[in-house]
């Protein structure tokens, strides 16, 4: 994908959007073509690493042992110890609210067993279970800055029901040209994914949150 083509369909983008008493997000939409999603390998599921932020702060939870607990309570937006896991087991608002609020959860690798039987039948159909592809199970005396500044750059690929995707790769306050580094590199990770590549690309859009989508010629 062509940076400079990125770049212009932003500018577009802007030119044509109506102007909201909001930020609004941008996202990447990309349709696939020749894919057969009944083949899981056909599927895609994995963690893309961006250059920049998408100019959202990722909220992060995480589930502590005794271990982990004092490093999590200066590092994470939200903590949940392995005592009050009873109290998400009985109230599951609780535990649906936590899912809505968070984009990523880390979890002590020992507790991960109890976070499964607690936490699973909410999180696992959002796709956020503590995932050791994004180095989201961790030991228990694991320094989590590093982590969570890392998670901040990172978002998940998922699709395997419908041949189309759409990704949040920036907002309206960033440059042209942070936004376009996003797009690319995320484009360029998803055709790495592809069987085959560029060739499974039908084409690119980028869209406003209120607005129509741009495409990326």
């Amino acid at each position: 994908m062509d940076k400079e083509k990125v770049v212009e369909a932003i500018q577009s983008l802007r030119k044509e959007g109506t102007k909201r008493n909001f930020s609004q997000s941008i996202d990447l939409i990309v349709n696939f073509r020749d894919l057969d999603l009944k083949k899981p390998e056909h599927q895609l599921d994995f963690f893309a690493t961006l250059p920049h932020s998408t100019g959202k702060k990722a909220k992060i939870g995480v589930f502590a042992g005794p271990e982990l607990e004092p490093e999590a309570k200066k590092v994470a937006d939200t903590v949940v110890t392995a005592e009050e896991f009873s109290r998400y087991q009985k109230d599951k608002k609780l535990t649906k609210r936590l899912a809505v609020e968070h984009k990523f959860f880390i979890a002590q690798a020992t507790v991960m067993p109890d976070v499964a039987k607690t936490f699973g039948r909410v999180l696992g159909p959002r796709g956020k279970m503590p995932n050791p592809k994004a180095g989201c199970v961790v030991p228990p005396k694991a320094q989590l800055q590093p982590l969570y500044n890392r998670l901040q750059l990172t978002t998940k690929v998922q699709f395997k029901n419908a041949p189309i995707i759409q990704l949040a790769v920036g907002s309206e306050a960033m440059k042209d040209e942070d936004i376009a580094d996003n797009v690319v590199s995320i484009y360029n990770q998803l055709v790495s994914h592809l069987p085959s590549q560029q060739n499974n690309i039908k084409s690119a859009y980028l869209k406003l949150t209120m607005s129509s989508p741009v495409r990326i010629n």
